[in-house]
């Protein structure tokens, strides 16, 4: 099978995801590789996380986890990472997660967005979360929100629209339409991923060790992009 294209060139992105450490499953090494490039990259989380954490009270996990994203950021040269205030385990499709998200993208002013897969299974068939599907699908439709005044247009009294987003890519899908290279950037990944000890420490320990995990993601992902390492996307331009 010939390797997948590489996803469309880009200057600056805003990765959206619903929880912290979502985007350090696999994501978190094209942002290695894109902030190595001199790309900027931003984050927005849709929540904090606070639910993600059985023996931690919700108000603590918040704290906690937003912490540990910020710190896993930092490791693959992210410096900004917004939160949206949506509650982490019952993240709703619709008008309130879209508005919300098209006002980080009217401020970030991005050419590229990326994501989690919205789709109802990941590559290699494991079953998608629902908050993954909802914030996912809800950042396809924002990015278009984002360009146009009459939809939210009170968003316009504190940003002008932004139509300057070309495409969204979404990682891990089960369909992938373009693969990333990522050889090399293993390390950090697995730095960004260890960032999230507290929450990790709480998945047991028979939980895989990051770097066996990401090992595993980023070498399937390479056989989409026909490399060691590699990331695939589907994407959608808009």
């Amino acid at each position: 099978m010939s390797p997948l294209p590489d996803v469309p060139d880009f200057t600056t992105a805003l990765v959206v995801a619903a929880h912290p450490d979502d985007i350090e499953y696999g994501l978190a090494a094209a942002v290695a590789r894109w902030t190595g490039e001199g790309r900027t990259i931003t984050y927005l989380l849709v929540t904090h996380g606070e639910a993600g954490i059985d023996a931690m009270d919700p108000t603590e996990a918040a704290v906690v986890r937003a912490q540990e994203e910020r710190d896993g950021a930092v490791e693959v040269g992210v410096d900004v990472v917004d939160f949206l205030d949506h509650q982490d385990g019952v993240v709703e499709y619709g008008l309130p997660l879209r508005r919300d998200i098209a006002r980080v993208v009217r401020a970030r002013r991005p050419d590229a967005v990326f994501a989690l897969t919205h789709r109802e299974r990941f590559a290699g068939g494991g079953t998608n979360q629902a908050d993954h599907r909802a914030a996912g699908l809800a950042t396809l439709d924002a990015v278009r929100d984002a360009g146009n005044r009459w939809v939210f247009p009170e968003l316009t009294t504190e940003e002008e629209p932004w139509g300057g987003v070309r495409f969204v890519a979404f990682a891990n899908p089960p369909e992938p339409t373009h693969a990333v290279d990522v050889t090399g950037h293993l390390d950090a990944a697995v730095a960004s991923l260890e960032a999230h000890d507290r929450y990790l420490s709480a998945l047991g320990p028979d939980y895989p060790r990051p770097r066996e995990l990401l090992t595993g993601i980023l070498t399937g992902g390479g056989r989409g992009s026909g490399t060691e390492h590699g990331v695939a996307f589907e994407v959608f331009e808009v």
